[in-house]
């Protein structure tokens, strides 16, 4: 196994949650999130957080319906990936992310009650639980 750096996003039309790990130790930590209009973030933000970090491969979560079908935000999400990658040449990984609010919300609150609750700390720590999902299956 390689220490490749990974960046993970959790795709959401209003705010956009991020997240850093390495493949070594298979952890990830929350960054800040971003805010989104219509699913359009502020791209030089993201160009920032993409320079200051170089990672190897960026994850982002693919929102499917429990029974594996698309809805709307799949295909934006499909979209984010795509503008990723053709703004800045990053490598893609799409990776199922059901359920990775409902575990992120259950983390936060185990941690710190209601106030953890906020929007952009749901989609960053959903963002982790996108990254930290994506390397278990990668050990397979």
């Amino acid at each position: 196994m390689t220490n490749r750096t990974i960046i993970a996003f959790d795709f959401g039309t209003k705010s956009i949650g991020a997240a850093i790990g390495q493949e070594l130790t298979g952890s990830a930590r929350a960054l800040a999130a971003f805010k989104a209009q219509d699913g359009s973030p502020d791209w030089q933000k993201i160009e920032k957080l993409l320079k200051e970090w170089q990672p190897d491969l960026v994850v982002v979560g693919l929102p499917l319906n429990m029974d594996g079908t698309e809805q709307l935000v799949t295909e934006q999400a499909r979209k984010f990936a795509n503008r990723l990658h053709g703004r800045f040449g990053v490598q893609i990984a799409l990776h199922d992310e059901r359920l990775s609010t409902v575990e992120a919300r259950a983390n936060l609150f185990d941690r710190g009650g209601f106030r953890a609750l906020d929007k952009g700390s749901v989609d960053s720590a959903s963002a982790v639980v996108i990254l930290e999902s994506w390397f278990e299956r990668q050990l397979g």
